[in-house]
């Protein structure tokens, strides 16, 4: 029986490792898609397809797309569309450091590394800017409802879809700003993290609130802090039984709903963003017969 893959599910762990792979010009799809079909993938992995490397794209995968490039007033949003996700994660950085290149040699050769991102646990679950993230994150059944596919057929149902961006932030900007300043490009307290009832309607809590959207725009976000002193930030992932939601909550942010750009993007800017399908596990292996070759 198909089961979604645990760690999408699962607490953010002290340390993880993004690959984003792009197929090769010229790459064999088919034999491509064998070297997948050859990973295992356990509690601390996750595994995600993007179009590149679904035979018959989004017939095979209804809903899976490539990630839309936007812009809006003061941003840009691009696509960077790999064929591959992968998350590795747990508590010791060279052991993921080790895992993570062996899931790249097993895929070989068809296969290039587009981002290779060092991702950590920042006090207790801070992003590097000092604010508490997945606050509102759904929990329990609520999760699974919003982060799991179902009712869709074998090779679907247990799957997730998931959205990842990498995003740099301006440390520099940030620490020059007087807190309370700060705080309204939020919408929260730093210190406290309590929602403020005088943050401007471009507060990033009021501009990304998942219940103000109809439908509803919940989504299971998995983010971690990551990066260097050149570029600090935080790799954004976010799991959902479809990518509508993210999207929509994506385009209200760029301005695109009522002209109003989400405050958070004074001080960070996306650099990457990918969609992929990650199947549900079976046997150990992921069940890839929603992609079965026609």
């Amino acid at each position: 029986m198909s089961q979604p893959q645990a760690a999408i599910l699962a607490p953010v762990p002290a340390h993880g490792r993004f690959i984003i792979l792009g197929l090769r010009a010229g790459a064999d799809t088919a034999s491509a898609l064998g070297r997948v079909r050859s990973l295992r993938v356990d509690d601390r992995s996750v595994i995600g397809l993007g179009l590149p490397i679904v035979p018959d794209g989004g017939r095979a995968i209804p809903g899976l797309r490539p990630f839309p490039g936007l812009a809006g007033t003061g941003c840009v949003f691009p696509s960077t569309q790999g064929a591959i996700f992968a998350f590795l994660g747990g508590t010791d950085a060279g052991d993921v450091l080790h895992r993570a290149r062996g899931v790249v040699t097993l895929l070989g050769d068809a296969f290039h590394v587009q981002e290779d991102v060092q991702a950590f646990l920042h006090a207790g679950g801070r992003d590097l800017s000092g604010y508490e993230d997945g606050t509102e994150n759904p929990r329990g059944n609520d999760a699974v409802r919003a982060a799991i596919v179902s009712g869709h057929g074998e090779g679907l149902d247990g799957g997730s879809f998931v959205a990842a961006q990498r995003w740099v932030h301006d440390l520099g900007l940030i620490a020059s700003m007087q807190a309370r300043a700060c705080d309204h490009l939020v919408g929260r307290s730093r210190e406290t993290n309590e929602e403020l009832p005088d943050a401007p309607v471009s507060a990033h809590v009021k501009r990304a609130a998942q219940e103000s959207f109809e439908p509803t725009a919940f989504m299971v976000r998995r983010s971690m802090p990551c990066g260097d002193v050149t570029e600090p930030g935080l790799f954004f992932v976010a799991y959902g039984a479809t990518l509508d939601a993210y999207e929509r909550v994506l385009r209200r942010m760029a301005g695109h709903d009522d002209g109003i750009t989400d405050g958070l993007l004074r001080f960070t800017r996306a650099v990457s963003g990918g969609y992929y399908f990650c199947p549900p596990v079976r046997d150990g292996g992921l069940d890839l017969r929603a992609m079965a070759e026609r």
